[in-house]
C-alpha cells in the first residue's frame, strides 16, 4: 500500500508542474491576467470536486459540520489560491525548474518544522539527523539548480 501512496504523491508533484505551465498559458491567453487565470482554474477545480463530492454522497452531513470548524481551518483555500496564483505568475518569469525547486524547498523546510514541532495540531515527529541530512542535500540541489551553471566550468552546447 505504501508504494501506491508514494506513487500517488509523485504523480501529484508531476501534476503541479503541468498545472503551472497550463495556468501560465491560460494567463497569456487572457492578456497576461494571472489573477483571472488562477480564478478560472480554481473554479474548474471547484466544479470538479463538487461533482465528485456529490457523486460520493453524504455531502449534507459533511456540510452540516462546517459551522463547528475553527476559522483557521479555512485558510487552506487561501493558501491554495496563493500557490496557484504564484505558480502561474512565476513559471514564465523565473522558469518552471527554478520555480519548482524553490517551491519544493519551501515545502520541505515547512514540512520538517511542522513534523518536528507538531505544529497545526499534527502528531509530533521529531526530525532525525538522517532526515536533516536529506533536507540539506535537497537544499544543495536547489542551490545547484539555481546557480550551478555559473559555477560549472564546462559549457554544454544547446541542441
Amino acid at each position: 500500500m505504501a508504494i501506491a501512496l508514494y506513487f500517488l504523491a509523485f504523480m501529484a508533484g508531476a501534476a503541479v508542474s503541468t498545472q503551472a505551465v497550463i495556468n501560465s498559458q491560460l494567463a497569456a491567453g487572457l492578456a497576461g491576467n494571472t489573477l483571472a487565470a488562477a480564478l478560472i482554474s480554481f473554479c474548474v477545480g471547484t466544479a470538479t470536486l463538487a461533482i465528485i463530492a456529490v457523486a460520493r454522497g453524504s455531502l449534507t452531513t459533511t456540510l452540516a459540520a462546517l459551522p463547528a470548524q475553527p476559522l483557521w481551518n479555512f485558510s487552506g483555500g487561501v493558501l491554495g489560491a496563493g500557490f496557484l496564483f504564484s505558480a502561474a505568475f512565476l513559471a514564465p518569469r523565473i522558469g518552471l525548474t527554478n520555480m519548482l525547486v524553490l517551491m519544493i524547498a519551501g515545502q520541505l523546510l515547512m514540512s520538517v518544522a511542522i513534523d518536528h514541532f507538531g505544529l497545526l495540531q499534527l502528531l509530533r515527529r521529531p526530525v532525525s539527523p538522517i532526515r536533516l541530512l536529506g533536507a540539506g542535500i535537497l537544499l544543495l540541489g536547489v542551490f545547484l539548480t539555481l546557480f550551478g551553471d555559473r559555477l560549472w566550468p564546462f559549457k554544454v552546447a544547446s541542441p
